[in-house]
Order: C-alpha cells, then sequence, then structure tokens
C-alpha cells in the first residue's frame, strides 16, 4: 500500500510538473506573440516614419525646384524684355539714320538742283569742231580746197 501510495504521489506530482510545464510553455508563447506583434508595430511605425520623412523631403526639394524655376522665369522674362528694348533702340536709330540720309540727299538733290540751273550752259558746235575749231581730225570736209 505504500509503494501504491508513493505511485499515486508520483503520478500526481508528475501530472502537476506536467501542468506547470504546459502553463509556462503557454505563457512563453504568448509572451513571444507579444513581442513579435510590438516588434511588428514598431517595424511598421518606424516604415510609417521613413515613408512620412521621404515625403517631407520630397516636397521640400519640390518647393525648392519650384522657387528656382519661378526665378528663372523671371530672369528670363526679364532678359527677353531688355532684348526687345535693345530691338526697338536699334530699330528707332535705323530709322532715324535712314531719314538723316533722307534728309541730307533731299538737301544735296536741292543744292544740285538749284546750281544747275545757275551754271551757264556751254554752247552747242557742229560736230567735230569743238569751240569752232578744228581739232586736227582728218575728214574731207576739214580742208577747204581752192
Amino acid at each position: 500500500m505504500h509503494t501504491q501510495l508513493e505511485k499515486m504521489k508520483q503520478k500526481q506530482e508528475c501530472e502537476r510538473r506536467k501542468r506547470i510545464a504546459e502553463e509556462k510553455h503557454k505563457e512563453w508563447v504568448q509572451k513571444k506573440r507579444e513581442e513579435e506583434r510590438q516588434e511588428r508595430e514598431q517595424k511598421l511605425s518606424k516604415e510609417m516614419a521613413e515613408k512620412a520623412m521621404k515625403e517631407l523631403e520630397k516636397m521640400e526639394i519640390q518647393k525648392k525646384a519650384e522657387v528656382k524655376y519661378e526665378e528663372w522665369l523671371k530672369k528670363k522674362r526679364a532678359e527677353e524684355a531688355e532684348k526687345k528694348k535693345k530691338e526697338k533702340e536699334k530699330e528707332k536709330e535705323k530709322e532715324a539714320e535712314l531719314q538723316e540720309k533722307k534728309e541730307r540727299s533731299e538737301k544735296i538733290f536741292k543744292d544740285w538742283l538749284h546750281n544747275a540751273r545757275n551754271k551757264p550752259r556751254p554752247v552747242l558746235h557742229g560736230y567735230g569742231f569743238p569751240c569752232g575749231k578744228s581739232t586736227g581730225l582728218y575728214s574731207y570736209y576739214t580742208y577747204v580746197v581752192i
């Protein structure tokens, strides 16, 4: 009887240890799952934070690019305006030069016309006899035969 009692005690002790081991195993598995869940949450949180930082950097870069583009556009427009202004000035200078040339030409023409009216006209002479004298050209009519 004594051995039977011991066997029962041993059996109960064995079952109690088994139950304790199962409970510890369950606790360990639950703890492990909780750690994994927390680790996943942290990883997800970290990824989200990195993603947000990348988006923020991307937006800042885009803003800088827009600002630079606006500055470039202003500069380009100013250059175009300056170029048009210079072209207009050149065109005005050309027109003024042409006008001055035209006025000078008209003045010279008027002077020439005025002087041409006042100049004495040359007397017309016969063919081959300038100023009525023979120039030494031989012609049948040049020498009079007596």
